[in-house]
């Protein structure tokens, strides 16, 4: 038999180049499943993300929720429970962004370069991961909620729109404190960024309403962008005005995505190669 009649030759394994479309889906699901259970196994994380929301909640409702109740004649659930998602969202983010400091200056980020992966799967993995996480921990607030008293009157699809509004959100922030965490050496400035935008919190309408605040700063809290998410979440689920609400928050997502991906494509190349 010659060479070329022999048939027990095995076939060569085809070889896709790392930086092919086909590869980028499942190694972004590895890449995604490490992060989820990262996130799940940190205590810390979890206490931060999820509890201490639920508490704030608590606390906020007992305080100044019969007052409010009094002001806008309705429960201030419609305006507390928004507001914690958001909080969540946000504290989520920034835990993420520190993480990702210290993968930076271990040279995990490094390491996962030299490997033979798409380029855009640990940084696509990062927003999926992000995404899941907020849709999970707005169902838990959303419970503790419930179980306060909140309830949905616009249906089931206003429900999953008021489901969909922390996430929208939230990506648009991770993207924000992900990009200053591939330009900081040290976790400084992610926590910077997350102090201002909790500050921001207590200049929102869904900690007291618009006209509780003086009239000079109205104008502030009123187009602040999680004003913006608490307004189009308290019409998905009360009533009221939703179209303004909600394009506004997606403009203000839009905005702050356009302005930080491409800095944070450049960024994550430069953190990554070091």
């Amino acid at each position: 038999m010659t060479v070329l009649e022999r048939t027990d030759v095995a076939p060569r394994p085809v070889r896709r180049r790392e930086n092919s479309i086909r590869v980028l889906v499942p190694q972004t699901l590895v890449l995604t499943k490490r992060l989820l259970i990262r996130w799940g196994r940190n205590v810390p994380t979890i206490v931060e993300t999820l509890i201490v929301p639920i508490v704030l909640l608590g606390a906020v409702n007992t305080v100044l929720g019969r007052q409010i109740s009094n002001l806008t004649g309705h429960s201030a659930l419609y305006g507390s429970v928004p507001m914690v998602a958001i909080v969540a969202t946000i504290s989520g983010s920034s835990v993420g962004a520190v993480a990702l400091v210290r993968e930076r200056a271990e040279g995990l980020l490094a390491r996962f370069w030299s490997l033979p992966v798409h380029r855009a799967s640990g940084l696509l993995a990062r927003f999926v991961s992000e995404a899941v996480r907020i849709f999970v921990t707005t169902l838990v607030i959303l419970g503790a909620g419930m179980l306060l008293g909140f309830r949905f009157h616009q249906g089931w699809a206003a429900a999953l729109g008021w489901l969909l509004v922390p996430v929208v959100f939230g990506l648009a922030f991770a993207a924000l404190v992900t990009t200053a965490a591939f330009y900081s050496a040290t976790t400084t400035l992610v926590e910077a960024i997350s102090l201002v935008n909790t500050l921001g919190i207590f200049f929102c309408t869904g900690f007291v309403p618009l006209d509780q605040y003086p009239e000079w700063i109205q104008p502030v809290v009123e187009h602040q962008p999680m004003s913006y998410a608490v307004e189009a979440m308290r019409g998905l689920s009360l009533g009221g005005p939703i179209l303004w609400p909600v394009t506004a928050t997606l403009l203000w997502a839009a905005g702050i995505l356009a302005v930080c991906v491409v800095p944070m494509a450049f960024g994550y190349r430069k953190a990554s190669m070091r």
